[in-house]
């Protein structure tokens, strides 16, 4: 059994949405300083690295995390690379089975550790994300930052995803990832009245 890791690891200073919390680890307890044990106090954004997006992140309406049921989360999912440039365009399905995979995720070819924040990535037209549910799409999983452009206000495939069922995994890693079939397994931070959390997500 392989299992191949595909969570952005969080590093010092790694790049968040503008604006967002930044990542930081703060010390807490230090055996060097006379404590039992080391500590470190985590303050980070909702949506950052490798993270989930529960619908109320997008929806006034919506769930919130805790009503997410975690199979959203886990089983087959169908690997795509979708490098170019523009959104991605129900056209990139061409040639695969009309019937997919509950989860879907695309690589976009962003690289494995981000420098900055990108500002230019492969966002998803609204029909992509309907012709995608269409097939049977619940979860689509993209390596870029986010489903839509980083200026947008309308966040339309967001709220194509909303119209169509589907929910939303971005800043996944899968830059040694080769296209075909796997199971996911990702798993969200556990938390409740949030519009999002941090993941550790691996293909197996």
């Amino acid at each position: 059994m392989t299992l191949l890791d595909i969570s952005r690891a969080l590093t010092p200073a790694h790049p968040n949405w503008p604006g967002d919390a930044p990542f930081r680890v703060l010390p807490g307890a230090r055996i060097a300083s006379g404590d039992s044990v080391n500590t470190g106090e985590l303050c980070t954004s909702t949506h950052t690295g490798t993270h989930v997006d529960a619908p109320w992140h997008y929806d006034d309406g919506g769930d919130r995390l805790e009503a997410v049921p975690l199979d959203v989360y886990v089983g087959p999912c169908r690997v795509v690379t979708v490098a170019g440039e523009g959104p991605v365009t129900p056209q990139v399905l061409a040639g695969l089975p009309e019937a997919l995979p509950s989860r879907l995720l695309l690589n976009t070819g962003q690289p494995a550790h981000w420098d900055t924040f990108p500002e230019d990535f492969r966002a998803l037209s609204p029909d992509f994300v309907r012709e995608a549910a269409r097939r049977g799409v619940r979860l689509i999983g993209t390596d870029a930052p986010s489903v839509d452009p980083l200026t947008s206000k309308t966040l339309d495939a967001h709220h194509a995803c909303r119209e169509s069922g589907v929910f939303i995994l971005e800043g996944l890693n899968l830059s040694a990832v080769q296209d075909g079939d796997y199971e996911l397994i990702c798993l969200p931070l556990p938390l409740v009245g949030v519009d999002g959390a941090p993941a550790r997500a691996i293909l197996r």
